[in-house]
């Protein structure tokens, strides 16, 4: 990718898949900060990069508040360690908080089974008590 690309906000809604309001948003909420030519907004790969991030991090359930803390640890001039032992951090409690929900989605997936069983056994016994 150029470093001197620039995006116009429909390119950016066409490439990831989301609405001009979604971009406008993060904009408003300080992560973007495209130039202007008159009402045009040009994004930067800088604004490309952060808005993939962001919506990765929408992807792994991590708030926007999450998001923003990660990518403004980003610091091209030193080795980023720190953001990467958050970035870990963050993916484990992901992980963690994934799992939990599979095991409730498997409880919840024989306690349906073992209802739907009761409900045929019932369902059995009135044909079969019917002239």
């Amino acid at each position: 990718m150029n470093k001197n690309k620039t995006y116009s906000i429909s390119d950016l809604s066409q490439r990831f898949d989301i609405t001009t309001r979604a971009i406008r948003f993060y904009e408003s909420e300080g992560l973007l900060s495209p130039n202007r030519e008159g009402q045009k907004r040009i994004y930067s790969k800088k604004d490309y990069i952060t808005l993939k991030l962001i919506l990765r991090g929408k992807r792994l359930g991590w708030s926007l508040a999450e998001s923003r803390e990660l990518i403004q640890m980003y610091n091209p001039k030193q080795d980023n360690e720190i953001q990467y032992q958050k970035v870990l951090e963050k993916v484990h409690e992901s992980r963690e908080r994934l799992q939990q929900q599979l095991h409730d989605i498997e409880i919840m997936l024989v306690e349906l089974d073992e209802h739907e069983n009761r409900v045929n056994t019932e369902l059995k016994g009135l044909t079969k008590g019917s002239p």
